[in-house]
């Protein structure tokens, strides 16, 4: 029987630029978006867990975040976790509410951030060149046993390349717009 599934690596594909874009919406523009702390785990409890499952999140005001932590002893563990995240956002504690302002874009933040946006699509380009490095192997094996013939291989091969460069595509028109969008272009 046949490893090779189309299906199954333009799915894992799409994954990847699902993730990117994930990854991107963390990204700050100078509003305030929940997703921007998604990135941030927490070491509590002996483990490290999410943001957001120790806290409710909110955008209170357009440059303003809310982390209103749920328990009292994870105040101070999810107020290191925000700063040491890299984000460049130092919160205010109020009680168990952490308050985040959103300070305006300096240039030189906005370069960092264009910058780390195209760290993201690096990541996903080489996540998806792995899955199809696994669909050619795929191939090679099914060959080697006999299923598919050569020519069939060879058709195969190309149909995965043309499936790879178009969601490599994807990949970097997401990146290419959220550089656009941090360098207010």
């Amino acid at each position: 029987m046949a490893q090779f599934d189309k299906k199954d690596l333009e799915r894992r594909m799409n994954g990847a630029v699902e993730s990117l874009k994930g990854d991107l919406s963390g990204l700050r523009t100078g509003r305030a978006n929940v997703a921007l702390l998604d990135p941030v785990t927490v070491e509590v409890y002996g483990s490290h867990m999410p943001l957001t499952q120790i806290a409710t999140v909110s955008a209170p005001e357009p440059r303003m975040l809310s982390v209103q932590v749920w328990d009292k002893s994870n105040v101070g563990p999810a107020d290191k976790a925000i700063r040491s995240a890299g984000l460049g956002l130092n919160p205010i504690m109020d009680g168990q509410t952490l308050r985040l302002p959103i300070p305006d874009l300096t240039e030189d933040r906005r370069k960092e951030l264009a910058k780390l946006a195209g760290q993201y699509a690096e990541k996903a380009r080489i996540a998806i060149r792995n899955v199809r490095r696994d669909g050619m192997d795929s191939l090679k094996t099914d060959e080697k046993k006999g299923v598919i013939s050569e020519d069939e291989r060879k058709r195969l091969e190309t149909e995965v390349q043309k499936l790879t460069d178009d969601i490599i595509a994807q990949a970097d028109a997401a990146a290419t717009q959220k550089e656009k969008e941090i360098l207010g272009q």
